[in-house]
């Protein structure tokens, strides 16, 4: 090795062959210094903020609220968390869900002794937590249940044969394990993981939150869900059904909205609290079968029904079967009618061998001549299927009763939804008797684990301090103010702030019964008297009957061959009247026409009960997507919002609409809204995209394609504001962020707030503005209730202590006048302020922009710019429904349970409709 070294040197050294000299001695204490790592810069992650402080404006009101104090005695106690594996006997793992709980009972019936009298709470899945340890860190059990669902003796099965009765696995269990008929063996383990000390409850409740902290109140929830089971309720999360049928109401289709309870405890600036509030979830009309495809599919009989769709939606139904009670999981249905739909009869014969005989019957002979079963209408039906692809097992379907509880998980329509709306419903007084009633039934107290854990739960709802700000003070045109009334207006008298002009526009008639011209004449008049001028329609298109059955994008497609081919140029505006005030399937190829492809504003309509206050509220939505203003903030005309009016500031709505439930291949839309012509607050302008299906977070902020161009939403937004605003960029930048819950506000802070920052470095790396990040939830158990008053809280109720959080910056408002039910207050988190915002500022700007929607003439539930972005979503989403995917590039890749998804790209908007207010 050292001559090669050698032959290298001379080689270097132009081929001399002189040695080289002798390297240096090292001397006796000379130690190699160790070469330091250059440092690796790790990135800071955001935390939300802390809370700087409460508000204080406003007249202070006592408020009573649904959560109820629970006191804590066992803190020096721990919960251990064990992690339960089950398997078959020939130990395959258990991968269906459900049979968790049955199993878990009987290890507990069973094997009461190996757990030392332990009760335990099971989350159903793949956790155990029990109030100190268990004899040993890993136990084994073998318990056997009965497989209700395989029992196929009273069924009609292909390849059926007689049952035989099973054995238990080993002869020291057999007292343990009577098998009866058809009884499936399982085998437990269950494997010590963590342990949780109650004190972290305590330490939360200072403001300390940690991993324990969030495990200690799971606990505690887990055992209010096993609780539930216990009763043979329905679980949904922390929502919990009985079945009773004085909690359904019927909404149509078959489908019941079934009332429950929701209870999950929650750490608060005032202590620890268990929030009990009513829920609804949507389920299958309970009993027989037919009857639930009759109501489902608006049928006159059962012979009249699409079996096509009975089968999709009977699929995964469980049933309980006549005259045994059994209960099976339906798989399909028979290809054939029940009097021609063959299977093989396998019996016994009656001689002394007792050899197997088979025959060939048709299920309807077989139920009728061989168990004397009566059967009034199933002959000529399809049978249920409640086997296996390869060895199916039919019954009958009037033998097939649905069970109560299966949950109805598809997307309600139209009718359905204010059908449910009107039966659930419940004023404030009554909604307090049913939560008080709740505590009573639900009987907590009772429950052994929350006895051990010390946990005991008042009944008195919590007293908190509430304040109720004052309206802002609006403008009308011609300078006048609008005055606000229990947060509502109107514009008797008042014009427009701005009012816009209509011309160049005509009427479209898609088969709408209604007197157009008339139409025409009262919009006029009351445009007059708002301020608009409405100019003479250039045309009214009516729609060929010969059309009317066409699919719906044939007939837009042959409308606006139509208009092209009359008017001399590109309409303005086009006034449009569906057919249907719900649902019309026009109502998306027509926008997508107009705003996508031709870039023309457009209002649509049903013309049902037209009258006076019918056009106003529609003159609203018009003069807003043309560029008018219908009202504005006095703080806006004369500029005096703090810290929003002097220095320029952009504010952003985002939100992100997903596709129905069980629609997992069906893009989610992403909006975001922001406001143009700084000092303004009340004007927008929307830009949207697809990405991939129920993905929550926005991917498409900042998108870089080259070192000189970005396609993210920002730049657009950006540009825009820059444009608007006298060529200057936002110093301050207020964004409210819809539909995350709190586990994802550090994606918010730490993945689409790097974004935005992105977007901003990219158009000019010197800019950085500083950000506001506010969270709104509306998906929440809260509720309000004024002491001794039936009526609502007041619009403008701000609630900022006592159910708040313990340290993090939230409070609730309630903008809006609850005109029907319960009011539902909006929660507010404050993830970030690097304004410096005083909380009496902060919350007054959040409570202005309920009063800038230009769409109502009322305060909205939540801020306008996240009713914006909802509103563009959800316009954009109609769209997506007649969009060949096949046909249009793609975006992005998602992945779902199916796999890739192609992500269509969305057209983009014509510059003159998405600058204007398009989603009014």
């Amino acid at each position: 090795m050292l001559s090669e070294i050698v032959v290298m040197a001379e080689e270097e050294n132009g081929g001399s062959t002189e040695a080289l000299p002798p390297p240096p001695p090292v001397p006796l204490n000379f130690s190699p210094a160790q070469a330091e790592p250059e440092p690796v810069k790790k990135k800071v992650l955001r935390v939300p903020m802390a809370r700087r402080g409460l508000g204080s404006k406003g007249q202070k009101i006592p408020i009573l609220t649904n959560h109820f104090k629970v006191n804590v005695s066992n803190v020096d106690g721990h919960f251990f968390h064990y992690s339960v594996a089950l398997f078959y006997e020939d130990s395959r793992p258990v991968e269906g869900k459900g049979i968790g709980r049955k199993v878990l009972d009987r290890v507990h019936e069973t094997y009461d002794t190996e757990l030392a009298g332990k009760d335990f709470a099971y989350d159903g899945e793949k956790s155990l937590f029990t109030i100190g340890s268990l004899p040993r860190n890993k136990l084994e059990f073998t318990v056997v249940l009965d497989d209700i669902t395989s029992n196929r003796n009273n069924g009609t099965n292909g390849n059926s044969s007689p049952g035989r009765h099973g054995s238990p696995p080993n002869e020291t269990d057999r007292k343990r394990l009577r098998r009866p008929y058809q009884s499936k063996t399982y085998k437990v383990e269950i494997s010590f993981a963590a342990k949780i000390p109650m004190q972290a409850i305590a330490n939360a409740l200072r403001g300390q939150e940690s991993e324990n902290s969030q495990e200690a109140l799971r606990v505690l929830d887990i055992i209010l869900r096993q609780h539930a089971a216990k009763q043979g309720c329905l679980l949904v999360r922390q929502s919990f059904f009985h079945n009773d049928p004085k909690n359904f109401a019927d909404v149509g289709g078959g489908v019941l909205g079934c009332r429950g309870f929701h209870s999950s405890f929650r750490t608060t600036q005032s202590g620890l609290s268990l929030n009990i509030d009513v829920s609804t979830t949507m389920i299958i009309q309970p009993g027989p079968v037919v009857d639930f495809l009759i109501a489902n599919q608006n049928a006159k009989d059962p012979f009249s029904l699409d079996w096509a769709k009975a089968k999709r939606v009977l699929k995964n139904l469980r049933v309980k079967t006549a005259p045994a009670n059994q209960e099976f999981k339906i798989t399909g249905l028979s290809e054939k009618p029940c009097r021609e739909q063959m299977f093989t009869l396998k019996q016994r014969s009656k001689d002394e061998d007792g050899e197997v005989q088979t025959s060939e019957v048709t299920v309807y002979d077989y139920f009728v001549n061989h168990r004397n079963i009566d059967l009034r209408y199933s002959a000529d039906l399809p049978c249920l299927n409640v086997g296996k692809p390869k060895r199916p097992t039919y019954f009958p379907i009037e033998l097939c009763t649905l069970v109560s509880l299966q949950r109805y998980t598809k997307a309600l329509s139209t009718f359905q939804r204010a059908s449910l709306v009107e039966k659930s419903r419940q004023k404030p007084q009554e909604r307090m008797q049913i939560l008080s009633n709740a505590l009573k039934i639900n009987n907590y107290d009772a429950e052994p684990l929350l006895r051990s854990s010390g946990v005991s739960i008042s009944s008195n709802f919590t007293q908190v301090d509430g304040r109720v700000l004052p309206a802002p003070k609006l403008k009308a045109g011609n300078g006048d103010d609008l005055f606000t009334r229990n947060g509502r207006w109107n514009f008797n008298n008042k014009r427009f702030f701005e009012p816009a002009k209509v011309e160049r526009w005509a009427v479209v008639n898609f088969s709408a019964r209604c007197d157009v011209r008339g139409l025409v004449r009262d919009l006029t008049r009351l445009g007059e008297t708002k301020g608009i001028s409405v100019e003479a329609p250039f045309e009214v298109f009516e729609e060929s009957p010969q059309l009317r059955r066409a699919p719906p994008v044939v007939r837009v497609d042959k409308m606006f061959e139509e208009i092209q081919s009359k008017l001399p140029g590109a309409p303005k505006f086009l006034l449009c009247l569906l057919p249907e005030r719900k649902n019309c399937d026009i109502y998306g190829p027509w926008k997508r026409k107009n705003l996508a492809d031709h870039g023309i504003v457009t209002q649509c309509l049903a013309p049902g009960r037209v009258n006076d206050q019918y056009l106003t509220n529609l003159l609203l939505k018009i003069n807003a997507k043309l560029g008018g203003l219908n009202s504005m903030l006095a703080a806006e005309v004369s500029p005096s919002i703090p810290m929003v009016s002097k220095v320029p500031t952009m504010i952003l709505g985002m939100d992100v609409s997903h596709g129905s439930p069980g629609q997992s291949d069906v893009p989610s839309i992403a909006a975001v809204v922001s406001s143009r012509q700084w000092p303004s607050i009340s004007r927008y302008r929307a830009s949207v995209r697809t990405q991939s299906p129920k993905v929550e977070m926005i991917d498409n902020i900042f998108k870089k394609v080259s070192d000189t161009d970005d396609d993210g939403i920002m730049r657009e937004l950006l540009l825009d504001f820059y444009v608007s605003s006298g060529k200057r960029k936002p110093e301050h930048i207020i964004v409210f962020r819809d539909g995350v819950s709190e586990s994802q506000f550090n994606q918010v802070l730490n993945i689409e707030l790097d974004q935005l920052i992105e977007a901003c470095n990219f158009l000019d790396e010197k800019w950085s503005p500083k950000f506001v990040i506010i969270v709104a939830q509306k998906n929440h158990h809260t509720k309000f209730f004024q002491s001794g008053s039936p009526d609502n809280v007041p619009p403008g109720t701000i609630i900022d202590n006592k159910v708040c959080h313990p340290r993090n910056n939230d409070f609730y408002l309630c903008a809006h006048a609850g005109m029907i039910g319960t009011t539902r207050p909006t929660h507010y988190h404050v993830l970030l302020d690097e304004v410096g915002f005083s909380p009496d500022e902060l919350q007054e700007l959040v409570h202005n922009l309920s009063y800038v929607y230009q769409r109502s003439t009322t305060a909205i539930s939540i801020v306008a710019p996240i009713s914006y972005a909802h509103l563009a979503a959800t316009q954009v989403g109609q769209w997506m429904k007649f969009e060949d995917a096949s046909e249009t590039s793609s975006s992005h890749g998602g992945l779902t349970n199916a796999g890739p998804v192609t992500v269509p790209q969305l057209p983009r908007l014509q510059e003159n409709v998405a600058s204007s207010m398009f989603f009014c």
